[in-house]
């Protein structure tokens, strides 16, 4: 027994090795933390981001270069620059009057010119121009659409005869009266509405009435006489007068009158100025 005991003593690691055979296993490596290392969930979200963002990145970025070039077509190159300047609608006026106010800065981009400052030379310059529409005529155009003032009245100075048109614009100064235009003649100066009427205000008047006139009797009115602002004549040609009285009712003195011209074509005396009674003489 004693024998037993002693060889058990003596050998102990060999009861160590009864516990497991094999070479000891090696260590697990740790595991990762989360969100770390390139298969970490925050590099998969943005991997994830970056493919679905990617069409919209490179829309971005053809929109952004479409643009540049697009600047450069309309500013820097010779595509679309202005070569050539159109007029219509002259009718007193020339083209070449009309081109030479408006300056239209040739070989300029035609993106850059400013139709509105083109438009405000011409009227400053011409005061016979009512109006002006400027247009870019694509790829390498401008054009130049004009409005003339129509003379209504003329008012007599000197030997030569100013234009007024229906606003009451003094706009030109010819030699010669145009057809089927009255001139104006004031002598308001000596009646008691003198006072209260200044030259201007009959002006108006004056050409208020002129304006109410329908065209076939425009064009045989002669004189416009302005005794006060209540006494207005028309001098008509072959001798023909017609009292027409204040400047109200216009359209309705003018429609009177059509009739009565039509009705006794041989009279030489009319009076509308009460229009729904109106008379005839002389025939």
């Amino acid at each position: 027994m004693a024998g037993a005991t002693t060889a058990q003593r003596g050998n102990p690691g060999s009861a160590r090795k009864g516990k497991g055979s094999g070479s000891p296993k090696p260590p697990k490596p740790p595991k990762s933390s989360k969100g770390s290392g390139p298969q970490g969930p925050g590099v998969q979200r943005l991997v994830r981001r970056l493919r679905h963002r990617g069409p919209v990145l490179l829309c971005l970025l053809a929109a952004v270069l479409l643009a540049g070039g697009g600047s450069w077509v309309l500013y820097g190159s010779s595509w679309l620059r202005v070569e050539k300047v159109t007029t219509s609608g002259t009718r007193v006026l020339t083209p070449e009057q009309v081109l030479a106010a408006a300056a239209v800065p040739v070989g300029a981009p035609l993106v850059s010119v400013d139709t509105d400052e083109i438009a405000g030379r011409v009227r400053s310059r011409l005061p016979r121009v009512d109006s002006v529409d400027v247009v870019r005529a694509w790829p390498h155009g401008i054009g130049l659409k004009v409005t003339e003032r129509k003379p209504v009245l003329l008012i007599k100075k000197d030997a030569k005869f100013v234009e007024v048109d229906a606003s009451g614009v003094r706009f030109d100064t010819v030699p010669k009266a145009p057809a089927g235009v009255p001139v104006l003649e004031l002598s308001a100066a000596q009646s008691p509405s003198g006072r209260r009427f200044d030259e201007e205000r009959l002006l108006r008047e004056a050409v208020g009435v002129a304006g109410d006139l329908p065209e076939p009797v425009a064009k045989e009115t002669v004189q416009v006489r302005m005794g006060s602002y209540d006494s207005v004549v028309l001098e008509l040609s072959r001798g023909r007068t017609v009292v027409w009285g204040s400047g109200e009712q216009g359209e309705a003195k003018g429609r009177a009158l059509t009739a009565l011209l039509k009705a006794a074509p041989k009279a030489d005396h009319f009076d509308v100025s009460v229009p729904t009674a109106p008379a005839v003489s002389g025939s």
